[in-house]
């Protein structure tokens, strides 16, 4: 559980597209087996430790004459930002997928500051 000491609680939000592989024929589109894509996302605004991280499937565009398989997720979370995920496998293929994210933690009051 993140325990939050501060009572300034910061939540920024936003929508990444994270590939559209079916214009460029890329991997996700063209390729078969155990893929992934990452984009990294950059808060506008440093937290205070790292933050909670929700992930959703905003939009995605699969072929219809393969399994559905998507998994989301998100790593590599510090004050500045983390990593968007997505993997699939098999035959699947994926024409674009746009996730959206919210984070939510402690954040520096305007009269905090550091004296040394």
């Amino acid at each position: 559980m993140l325990r939050l000491s501060n009572h300034l609680i910061g939540i920024q939000q936003g929508s990444s597209v994270m590939f559209s592989d079916f214009e460029t024929g890329g991997d996700m589109w063209e390729g078969t087996g155990p893929r992934q894509a990452r984009k990294r996302v950059d808060f506008d605004e440093a937290f205070l430790s790292a933050p909670a991280i929700l992930t959703g499937l905003a939009m995605f565009d699969m072929d219809e004459g393969s399994n559905q398989r998507a998994d989301l997720s998100h790593g590599n979370v510090t004050t500045t930002g983390f990593d968007l995920i997505f993997r699939t496998w098999g035959d699947t293929r994926v024409a674009r997928v746009r996730a959206d994210w919210t984070a939510i933690g402690e954040v520096r009051g305007e009269d905090q500051w550091d004296v040394y």
